[in-house]
């Protein structure tokens, strides 16, 4: 059985942005790279059998039933599913795999339209490899235990949590294995606590809601646009927002950073859009400054949304929550700590775009160490431009 055996085992901002991709950029060829930030991990003793699954991605077909789940949510346009029930992963067309001292270095190049979907499925692959050799090597440590047990510390405090508290699962990216994602999902369906999830096959197959906008890739394709640099994120948020009409209005704040951010989300798009999500830096200041944002034009924080997504664990989100719920509405994805929190040390792993029609992209980001670009004086060119200072 593959790892990935449905086109919807996937986050939901990665098929909303490919409609987007279908309709507003669909001659934008882009390169994504990945990347594990975890130190002294040897990918050797599973490299084949990550090549074997992302080869099993072709035969991946959306199905009747997918079609019709996908139809029943409003902001999916019927072309695009049409587009998506024809459509056929290529991994043979567009990735390049290769190992160096057991450093493993995957390469995605081609249409965006065509390579947009690889990001979710490889990461899960090579997690769900990762964490089986470990698994496997473990000797008489009972880690179906471990992770059992950790899971019900998990539930208690979510019954236990604030009225009102509620969390959205966000970990296929990261997860342990499907398996162990899907009985996650079970589990916290009985606690009346989970606002959804963003895996989409198991938001179908649940009955709970697929929540999730866009991601990094999305803002940082503006920066090899027409547009001027200066204007990029402007741009894009006009052009999700003239896609989506009202629906998705959840911002990425951290492509360029915070405060470049909030000077490029003037009224218009504080009105406009329902409201931001944190994925690196402090919480809290973030959260500050949003609010403070939305003072300085008159706009009531408490009909806006805050969510924060940036490696939470239940107790951190219920601080952040009893800091803020009473001045905006508030939401929490949680991933790795929910669906690989099982007594191995979770991999750090990503895969994000670093080009774009040809010319470099980059994601800044909040938070040391998750600048991801080759070209150097690019990203000193970035910074200048947006007037960005570490």
């Amino acid at each position: 059985m593959p790892i990935i055996s449905s086109i919807l085992n996937t986050d939901l901002y990665k098929l909303t942005m490919a409609q987007a991709v279908l309709h507003q950029f669909p001659e934008t060829r882009v390169k994504f790279k990945f990347k594990c930030r975890n130190e002294g991990i040897n990918f050797s003793p599973i490299k084949t059998k990550i090549e074997q699954e992302i080869q099993n991605l072709k035969n991946i077909r959306l199905t009747n039933e997918e079609f019709e789940y996908l139809n029943s949510i409003r902001f999916f346009k019927k072309d695009f599913l049409y587009f998506l029930k024809d459509f056929r992963l290529k991994p043979d067309e567009f990735i390049t795999i290769n190992e160096d001292n057991g450093n493993l270095n995957i390469t995605i190049e081609g249409p965006w339209v065509q390579t947009i979907l690889f990001e979710t499925f490889i990461l899960s692959i090579v997690n769900e490899h990762h964490f089986a050799v470990l698994s496997h090597n473990s000797g008489d440590i009972d880690y179906l235990e471990i992770r059992s047990n950790r899971l019900l510390d998990k539930l208690k405090m979510l019954v236990e949590a604030p009225e009102g508290f509620m969390v959205t699962e966000f970990g296929t990216r990261r997860r342990f294995s499907a398996e162990w994602q899907e009985i996650v999902i079970q589990e916290l369906i009985k606690t009346g606590r989970l606002a959804g999830t963003s895996n989409v096959y198991l938001a179908m197959k649940y009955g709970i809601t697929p929540i999730g906008t866009m991601s990094h890739e999305w803002l940082q394709t503006g920066q090899a646009t027409h547009v001027r640099l200066v204007e990029s994120q402007k741009y894009m948020l006009d052009v999700w927002a003239r896609e989506y009409r009202g629906d998705l209005g959840i911002a990425l704040t951290d492509v360029i950073g915070m405060d470049a951010f909030l000077r490029d989300f003037d009224m218009f798009f504080a009105k406009l859009y329902d409201g931001c999500r944190h994925d690196s830096g402090d919480p809290i200041e973030w959260g500050e400054k949003l609010i403070a944002h939305y003072e300085s034009m008159n706009i009531n924080p408490k009909t806006k949304t805050a969510i924060w997504s940036d490696g939470l664990t239940i107790p951190k989100a219920i601080s952040i929550y009893m800091n803020f719920h009473e001045r905006i509405k508030c939401g929490f994805g949680i991933g790795t700590n929910l669906t690989n929190d099982v007594g191995f040390d979770p991999l750090n792993i990503v895969i994000k775009m670093i080009e774009c029609n040809g010319q470099p992209v980059a994601k800044l980001s909040d938070s040391p160490g998750k600048t991801m670009c080759e070209d150097k004086e690019y990203v000193k060119y970035l910074k200048k431009v947006f007037n960005k200072n570490d």
